[in-house]
């Protein structure tokens, strides 16, 4: 009876330590959510925490001091859609056809890794601009690439009239009243700011005084004035992912969610937006991971889009598909790794990238980040950057340069093209360029300064030009080999159709 009576206690006590165990792991097995906060036009200098003097971005700041500042990372393409695209698929946009261009469709057979998490059980939803633009449903597909559509909830009052009417916080609100206790949830904030149009209202002396201009922007009142409607955007953005991330914190949620902040390409003024520049694919990225011991990390290796693709999936612990051609950062935010390779490569790329040129055609351009160096391969040099100078409306020629958009930067440059002083901005940001530029970034941060055909720089120029061209190749990239007009064919699906005279006119 003894033995009997021993045995069942054991028993007992045996069962109740298991069940403190499995009770003590559970928060630690539970599946992390993925929130991802993607800004529309805005390059990586322009965050408080980054350093602007003119960008207010206290929650932005906050995150960062919680986790990870990536002060190298670059977007897929220096144009919305493409870029999103990558970012979406894990490849490098010149590997998912239809879907690596501007305005065109996103076929079905590109698994995202919304569809990954989607199908492990996640809830995947997102709010503003998620894929886009384009059109998912001519691809084969029942939603948005980035998930179920949130856009039902509006501002009462907007702060400006260029900001988006969407109310994102209050969406993912909606989206969380919606989701099961305990389910798993991946979010895109899709802000449409700080695209333009912008509000382009008058500016006191003091305030003009704080913008920082770039070196390739003439230092005018328009520019100036224009850099601080991007600013008051950028805060927009800022403020809605404060009230995110409280109700983050209200669910008891914010430390079991990683946290990508990112944009998806650089800012909309000439000759950043749309350009294989330092501007036009240098994007800010913060990712807060609460498992990492660390906090306040600034790293300096480069970041490709590719990589957060991978990462997304690495950290929900699910297989990254194979076509998948990032690394994931998880041993980084783990702690197991120090800091990324500084000499990594990272690309991004470009086709079309709106209707401003003859017949659609684009401005195909490859671009690698590795260490201090940034190459640019412009594929068809022939052809003019920003778009064709004219385009005909009414049966008459006037100014296009399409593939800069329209802002009071834009009309400044082309009303004072002849004076002394613009001149040289006008002409930086419009005229054919060679076919490769080689820019140390470090001592260069504008792109100024070519040194592909610079003797002293010729051993790490062919250096680097040989590790972007084997890489377009492994990656099968049609521009290497041939067959890059099919770039051409791809239908203008979403956006304006303009006409342009023939290039020989």
């Amino acid at each position: 009876m003894n033995i009997v009576i021993k045995l069942t206690a054991l028993t007992l006590f045996t069962t109740l330590a298991a069940l403190n165990a499995c009770a003590q792991e559970a928060p630690e097995t539970r599946r992390p959510n993925i929130l991802i906060a993607i800004t529309d036009d805005h390059s990586w200098q322009h965050t408080s925490v980054q350093g602007s003097p003119f960008v207010d971005t206290p929650n932005v700041d906050r995150i960062a001091s919680e986790g990870f500042r990536f002060i190298n990372a670059y977007a897929a393409s220096p144009g919305c859609s493409p870029s999103r695209a990558g970012l979406l698929t894990g490849q490098h946009h010149w590997m998912i056809g239809a879907a690596g261009t501007h305005g065109s469709s996103f076929p079905a057979h590109y698994e995202t890794f919304v569809d990954v998490l989607e199908r492990s059980g996640y809830k995947v939803g997102f709010t503003g601009k998620g894929w886009g633009p384009g059109d998912w449903y001519m691809g084969g597909r029942t939603k948005n690439p980035a998930g179920v559509e949130y856009n039902e909830a509006e501002l009462k009052i907007k702060p400006t009239e260029g900001i988006s009417s969407t109310d994102y916080a209050e969406n993912f609100n909606i989206f969380m009243d919606e989701r099961k206790e305990g389910e798993p949830f991946y979010f895109w904030y899709g802000s449409r700011e700080p695209h333009l149009k912008y509000e382009e209202g008058p500016r006191s002396k003091e305030e003009l005084a704080a913008a920082e201009v770039p070196g390739f922007m003439p230092d005018t009142e328009a520019s100036r004035s224009m850099l601080l409607d991007y600013a008051d955007e950028i805060h927009h953005f800022d403020t809605h992912l404060g009230r995110i991330l409280a109700r983050l914190e209200a669910e008891g949620e914010l430390d079991n969610t990683l946290i990508i902040m990112t944009a998806d390409n650089g800012m909309p003024m000439p000759r950043a937006k749309a350009n294989g520049y330092d501007y036009g694919i240098h994007v800010p990225l913060i990712i807060r991971w609460a498992n990492s011991l660390k906090k306040g990390e600034v790293i300096k290796g480069p970041v490709g889009f590719v990589d957060l693709s991978a990462t997304i999936l690495d950290a929900a612990g699910l297989t990254i598909p194979d076509q998948f051609v990032g690394e994931s950062l998880m041993k980084l935010l783990n702690g197991e790794l120090g800091e990324l390779d500084y000499e990594r490569a990272v690309f991004a790329g470009r086709e079309r990238h709106s209707s401003s040129r003859y017949q659609n055609r684009g401005y195909p351009q490859r671009m690698m980040r590795r260490g201090d160096y940034l190459l640019v391969w412009n594929a068809k040099p022939d052809r003019h950057p920003a778009g064709d100078p004219l385009k005909i409306v009414d049966g008459k020629l006037v100014d296009a340069y399409q593939d800069i958009d329209d802002s009071v930067s834009k009309r400044e440059l082309l009303a004072k093209r002849d004076d002394a002083y613009i001149a040289r901005y006008f002409h930086l940001a419009v005229d054919k360029r060679p076919e490769w530029e080689f820019y140390n970034v470090i001592d260069d941060p504008y792109s100024l300064l070519n040194l592909a055909d610079v003797a002293a720089s010729a051993a790490v120029f062919a250096k680097h030009k040989k590790i972007m061209l084997d890489t377009l190749a492994k990656t099968g990239d049609l521009r290497v080999t041939g067959k890059g007009d099919v770039w051409e064919d791809y239908p203008r699906i979403a956006g304006k159709h303009r006409y342009y005279p023939k290039p020989d006119n």
